[in-house]
């Protein structure tokens, strides 16, 4: 009898102890969704909602309009700054958008010109918009006169100057393979490196000239058996590329106290590919009257 008693208790006990706490779980319930409705504005509050201005622009006394799908920071002529009639002036900022994005042309165009060109290329690739900024004819005219020379300001290329810097880029190429091949002393590179033509032409630094393919090779043959042909640098390289032409001057230095061989390197684009058709030397001679060998 006691015992059933005290089950029966016990039951009791447990059953208002789950009771409280279920209570207890619905007040918390209730309580976080009342705050939530009363943080939360309403539609109408949103629309006219207006929050200061945190854009990067540090401007003053500036708002944001979220009225629209598009953001519009209002700026406000109490900033210190220049305004017209005092009034506001409203900029346009698309959602989404990058910082970079919203630069004005200009200011993109000075911020790509410290680009080179693997980054221009791989900038590009991102996105539409910057694929646009990175193919601006500004942008890719600032590259040429930073890696080339600024000697072609005027110039205003067929095909746009990133056409135009591709090329450049090639012919620079092509050229520096023309000197790795003399210094290996390659002679079957260097038969497949020439235009096979009876017009090409040779100029070696001992002053003899050479004339049509077969010849120019042979100069070629005596000039790598030379023994006294010393290592050098180039310098001052300049390119002009027209659509199926493409000339190099440059400066190559043996000995630096001694003065450079200036040199002209001629190219003609055939079946996809640029081929020398004309190569002069200048002869250099050394404090004693010898000349010094620069092929």
């Amino acid at each position: 009898m006691d015992s059933s008693i005290f089950v029966a208790a016990a039951d009791c006990l447990s059953f208002f102890v789950t009771l409280a706490a279920t209570i207890l779980c619905l007040l918390l319930a209730f309580a976080v969704i009342f705050r939530k409705l009363k943080l939360e504005p309403s539609p109408s509050k949103l629309k006219n909602l207006k929050k200061p201005c945190d854009c990067a622009c540090a401007c003053q006394g500036g708002e944001i309009d979220n009225s629209g799908e598009d953001m519009t920071v209002v700026l406000s002529g109490g900033g210190g700054g220049v305004w017209e009639n005092g009034g506001d002036m409203a900029v346009e900022r698309q959602p989404g958008a990058s910082m970079m994005e919203q630069l004005v042309p200009e200011i993109t165009t000075h911020a790509l010109s410290y680009l080179d060109y693997p980054s221009l290329c791989r900038l590009s690739m991102t996105n539409s918009l910057m694929r646009k900024a990175a193919n601006d004819d500004n942008a890719w005219k600032a590259l040429y006169h930073k890696d080339f020379t600024s000697e072609q300001d005027a110039l205003n290329p067929p095909n746009g100057w990133k056409a135009y810097y591709a090329a450049t880029r090639a012919i620079v190429t092509v050229n520096a393979e023309f000197f790795r091949i003399v210094r290996e002393r390659l002679l079957l590179e260097m038969g497949q490196f020439w235009l096979n033509a009876d017009y090409v032409k040779c100029f070696h630094a001992t002053g003899e000239s050479f004339s049509g393919y077969n010849a120019v090779m042979e100069s070629w043959q005596l000039a790598f058996n030379w023994e006294n042909v010393a290592d050098f640098q180039i310098r001052d390289v300049r390119t002009r590329v027209l659509s199926n032409m493409a000339w190099v001057t440059m400066k190559a230095y043996v000995d630096i106290g001694a003065g450079p061989f200036n040199m002209t390197n001629v190219y003609e684009f055939h079946n996809g590919r640029w081929f020398m058709v004309h190569h002069h030397n200048s002869a250099l001679l050394n404090n004693g009257g010898d000349q010094q060998h620069m092929q």
